[in-house]
């Protein structure tokens, strides 16, 4: 048990006062008269005396010693705010001071330490990637956020369990033998199921070593790649049918004059008939990279709509009247309800293409004997646009895919009226660059319906 600088203190005292009191019983009888007086007298200063310098090596060490001893009990627990009484810089005063100087330090390394971690906890847990940091025994240490949302486990759940209690595919397992092996950066793939969505996820295992280079544990990345598969499968798609509808038209061209090549005694009728098909092809064919130029035009980054003040009004009565021959000979009726003087803030070309789009497409996708009505009116702060038809529909189930590249609702009706099936995705990239909406709502056999808002003044949505 250790004892306190008073306990020692007192402890002297009362010694010092034992002897006082002995030397008084032993030296006292040795002299006579007033000598006794003085012998009491000088024995009682000496004790005062050796009281006092008792006293203060009491004050100057053993009490300061005391409370530095406190100060680093305090200190070896982890309060970093405890603080020695100081009175100079001397002897164990000096001491104090060194002491208190130390928790000072101490104080501020461990406030910047705790500001890092939270400043590396607030990093983490805001990765996009899923974070599971192992140690070398294979025990999960950490996880994100992101982590608990791919998996759907909580982090009680996962924290110090073995790694393939936590997740169960052998991909996952390999890529553990492999870098705790190797000690070496590893990369694999494996999918998840959530609901009915299927997910693509990337992971990375990294070994990590301390200052002596010795393994210390593994940290695990999950990337989340779905939307890059996605993508790239667009891409693939998307070459893919590129390559179908020019494959088609340049079959055709070829053939039909490898046929007007081969044989020199073909009847002229047959060879205007020849190359009225291979003129048809052809300007397929160049509608068809017309708007595959059109396409990659308004995809890019840097592409934006020249904005002028124009009168829509007169734009969409432009397109009817463009239009209406052609309408004229499906025997179709277009009804305009345009209101007049329709000024909004956009790119007159680029809106005359969507309204031309839509109105080819409601053309080519109505029945004989139709109509088409075509309505413009302000619905501030938008002008609203709707073309209606009473054609043959779209299935619920196809709507959302409408605005793909190369998607066809009826696939031998849109090549029979020439269409390249990249006019409705044209249209949606115009309307998003003028930060419009664009919807539809279509039943089979009974029609379809365009809306298109655009805002009066752009840079309203």
């Amino acid at each position: 048990m250790k004892k306190s600088s008073k306990f020692t203190f007192s402890v002297f005292i009362t010694i010092t006062s034992f002897l006082l009191l002995g030397l008084i019983f032993m030296i006292v009888p040795l002299v006579q008269g007033s000598d006794r007086i003085v012998v009491v007298l000088l024995l009682i200063g000496a004790h005062a005396v050796v009281f006092m310098m008792l006293y203060q090596i009491y004050l100057t060490y053993l009490k300061p010693n005391e409370q530095i001893k406190a100060v680093l009990a305090e200190l070896i627990k982890g309060n970093y705010t405890a603080r020695s009484y100081e009175k100079s810089h001397h002897g164990v005063d000096h001491l104090g001071y060194a002491v208190n100087k130390l928790a000072f330090n101490l104080q501020n390394l461990n406030r910047q330490d705790k500001m890092h971690s939270r400043q590396l906890h607030t990093v983490i847990e805001n990765m996009e990637s899923g974070i599971m940091l192992l140690d070398t025994k294979g025990y999960v240490q950490l996880i994100n956020r992101k982590f608990t949302e791919l998996f759907d486990k909580t982090e009680a759940e996962v924290t110090n369990q073995l790694y393939y209690q936590v997740l169960d595919q052998k991909k996952v397992y390999q890529a553990v033998q492999d870098a705790f092996l190797y000690e070496e950066t590893f990369k694999n793939s494996i999918t998840i199921t959530k609901g009915q969505n299927r997910l693509f996820i990337e992971i990375v295992a990294v070994p990590f070593f301390n200052e002596s280079n010795d393994l210390r544990g593994l940290v695990f990345v999950f990337h989340d790649i779905t939307e890059l598969k996605h993508v790239d499968q667009i891409r693939k798609d998307f070459v893919a049918n590129v390559s179908h509808e020019l494959k088609t038209p340049v079959t055709s061209i070829k053939g039909f004059a490898e046929t007007m090549l081969d044989d020199d005694a073909i009847e002229p009728a047959m060879i205007h008939k020849f190359l009225t098909i291979i003129y048809k092809e052809s300007d397929r064919l160049q509608s068809l990279i017309h708007d595959l130029l059109e396409l990659t035009k308004l995809e890019q980054e840097e592409f934006k709509v020249e904005l002028k003040r124009i009168n829509f009004s007169v734009i969409v009565n432009d397109c009817v009247t463009f239009v209406k021959e052609l309408a004229h000979k499906r025997d179709l009726e277009l009804k305009l309800n345009v209101d007049s003087d329709l000024f909004l803030t956009g790119d007159g070309a680029r809106l005359k293409q969507v309204i031309l789009n839509l109105l080819y497409n409601a053309i080519s996708y109505s029945k004989d004997h139709g109509q088409i009505v075509v309505t413009a009116k302000r619905t501030h702060p938008w002008i609203e646009l709707t073309i209606k038809d009473n054609g043959i529909g779209i299935p619920e189930e196809m709507i959302d895919r409408i605005f793909e590249r190369f998607y066809r609702v009826d696939q031998a009706r849109s090549r029979e009226t020439g269409g390249t099936g990249l006019g409705l995705a044209i249209v949606k990239h115009i309307v998003e660059a003028h930060e419009g909406v664009i919807e539809v709502d279509s039943q089979v056999d009974i029609g379809t319906t365009f809306k298109i808002l655009i805002p009066i003044t752009h840079g309203l949505s």
